[in-house]
């Protein structure tokens, strides 16, 4: 049987999509859900919170899908920190 942690762990799951809506970043992932986090709320993303737009329009998929990159900020997000919203190590 796959789980969704099955599927995480296996890297089966990745971004498909990223959009933000005010200071909510949205993720969509290639199993069809969509995440939305409050980049306000959440310590590990404060880096994001007081980019420009254009900043944040600027992003790129990691080769696999496994995590997003602002080129810009010289930061990124992995798929798996968004699903278990734990900070980066």
């Amino acid at each position: 049987m796959i789980t969704s942690t099955n599927k995480l762990i296996t890297g089966l799951v990745t971004a498909t999509n990223v959009r933000f809506e005010e200071d909510i970043i949205y993720v969509s992932l290639s199993d069809g859900r969509e995440v939305g986090l409050p980049m306000d709320r959440i310590d590990w993303l404060a880096w994001l919170v007081n980019a420009t737009p254009e900043q944040k329009a600027n992003w790129s998929f990691e080769p696999g899908g496994y995590a997003i990159y602002w080129d810009d900020l010289d930061d990124g997000v992995e798929v798996c920190h968004i699903l278990t919203t734990e900070p980066l190590a």
